[in-house]
């Protein structure tokens, strides 16, 4: 039988090439596109708005984080894709009694390659997953780095301010990026005020789009806090989102970077 071992260090069976694949993650629902899987993909998240005509046709199964089970349950899936951040743990438990489901941990660069590998693997997509990992390691070996790392924060949310810590996947990207992440000694996602910001010495504030969707309102708000700090608007996907996009995140990261010049 074919056994597969997940990032979390689970195995799971998998008896036949899936045909009726479910994602709870809209990175990952995004990978499967990139892998010609139309065919295959029953459900996605109301989350998973890549690609466009997927989120317009596929069945919705609820939320990253209240997925709802009968609905699963009437799709009858031989594949669950989940990811141990996005999704609640109790759920993918649940789920994985029922069904096969393949939790990735995405925290770095090589993570994300390894989970685009496995994932073609289960699949049966190899071939394509190859192309797509060549692809985003030229690309992200061709990344230009500014000459020297400017002092950055990146927020996430407001009411509280919310920015990422050093173990974080946008944290690996801001280090490819030469960007010297001013909370990289924290973990997760801390909440920080403006006085620390001001205190940091920040020099460069970017604003992701993701989760919460700054404006440039916000910015221009910001900014008078902050009058010596640069802050932009960033689409939060090219930093945060570790399927296929990875193949475009250098490009939007050079032209990023060529802005700071």
């Amino acid at each position: 039988m074919p056994f597969f071992t997940d990032q979390l260090n689970r195995t799971i069976e998998v008896n036949v090439l899936p045909g009726r694949i479910i994602s709870l993650v809209p990175s990952q629902t995004e990978l499967l596109a990139a892998l010609g899987l139309d065919h295959a993909v029953a459900g996605i998240t109301k989350f998973c708005v890549h690609p466009e005509q997927w989120f317009r046709s596929k069945t919705r199964i609820g939320g990253t984080k209240n997925i709802r089970m009968e609905m699963i349950d009437q799709l009858q899936p031989d594949l669950i894709l989940a990811n141990k951040e996005e999704n609640v743990r109790e759920q993918v438990e649940a789920l994985a009694r029922h069904y096969p489901v393949w939790v990735s941990d995405v925290n770095t660069l090589p993570q994300a390659l390894n989970m685009i590998q496995a994932v073609g693997a289960l699949t049966g997509t190899d071939a394509r997953a190859a192309e797509i990992i060549h692809t985003a390691t030229q690309a992200f070996q061709s990344l230009q780095q500014p000459g020297n790392a400017l002092r950055t924060a990146y927020l996430i949310w407001k009411d509280p301010w919310m920015t990422v810590g050093g173990d974080t996947f946008i944290h690996d990207m801001l280090n490819r990026c030469g960007l010297h992440n001013l909370f990289g000694n924290t973990t997760r996602y801390p909440a920080i005020t403006i006085e620390q910001l001001q205190q940091s010495r920040c020099e460069l504030l970017l604003l992701s789009s993701e989760p919460y969707p700054f404006k440039q309102q916000h910015a221009d708000a910001l900014q008078q806090l902050l009058p010596d700090t640069k802050i932009l608007l960033v689409n939060g996907e090219y930093f945060s989102w570790y399927g296929s996009r990875l193949q475009q995140a250098p490009l939007y990261f050079s032209s990023l970077l060529h802005n700071l010049l």
